[in-house]
């Protein structure tokens, strides 16, 4: 899937309205998801930058003091050892500016939710069938 031109410009401008540091967390979050899910388009969804694959399948934004990371449910609860630490809740989890990102556990998130949304999408088109 190619992202359009206008997804991207949109999110960038989501990203440079903040400060540098926050910038520079957010791109980084970005950075991961796209290696992470690289088929997934980008748009804006809840005025978050989203990544969607047969439906959305992350999304992220900064707040005051951390960036939100919005995996789904699911997302959350099959890594809830490796978000020990972390503020979260049942479908969001918030990673402090303070703090470096933790890139290997974002990356394994958006992974399952990749297999996740994929597995869903084949089950309603042979259901379909």
């Amino acid at each position: 899937m190619e992202v359009s031109k206008q997804a991207v410009d949109v999110i960038n401008d989501y990203i440079s309205q903040f400060p540098p540091d926050v910038q520079e967390k957010l791109h980084e979050i970005r950075k991961v998801i796209k290696e992470a899910a690289p088929t997934a388009t980008e748009k804006i969804s809840y005025q978050m930058p989203t990544f969607y694959l047969y439906g959305n399948l992350v999304h992220f934004a900064a707040h005051s003091h951390h960036i939100g990371f919005y995996p789904a449910p699911s997302g959350i609860a099959n890594f809830t050892d490796q978000l020990n630490g972390y503020k979260r809740s049942k479908g969001a989890v918030q990673f402090p500016f303070d703090q470096p990102l933790p890139i290997k556990t974002i990356s394994k998130i958006v992974q399952f939710r990749v297999e996740e949304n994929t597995q869903n999408a084949l089950e309603k088109q042979k259901k379909r069938k």
